[in-house]
């Protein structure tokens, strides 16, 4: 059987529901916990505002947001910017904010 073109499944040919959103949002709750000395308290919260930008909401055990942050948002600058790399490759527009 040949190789399915991108974007479709080689089942039955039709188009692919993209979990690009969940795949960007595991890399942030991987990254987080890496971070902290809680993972179990690192949590993502996801949603898609209405011209398709996903927003990632990052909450974490109160003792660990200067960890998330780092000295003068280094850390946090860094999360954003690994994240948004790896939304490009699915062409995808992603916000990441740190909440209380």
């Amino acid at each position: 059987m040949a190789p399915s073109p991108p974007g479709q499944c080689a089942s039955c040919c039709a188009p692919r529901a993209s979990n690009s959103g969940s795949q960007v949002k595991e890399l942030l709750e991987y990254l987080a916990r890496a971070l902290v000395g809680q993972p179990q308290a690192v949590a993502v919260e996801e949603f898609e505002e209405d011209d398709g930008t996903l927003v990632l909401e990052l909450s974490v055990a109160e003792e660990d947001y200067g960890k998330v942050i780092g000295r003068g948002g280094r850390t946090a600058n860094a999360l954003r910017t690994v994240v948004k790399a790896a939304a490009v490759r699915e062409n995808r527009r992603v916000l990441v904010d740190i909440v209380d």
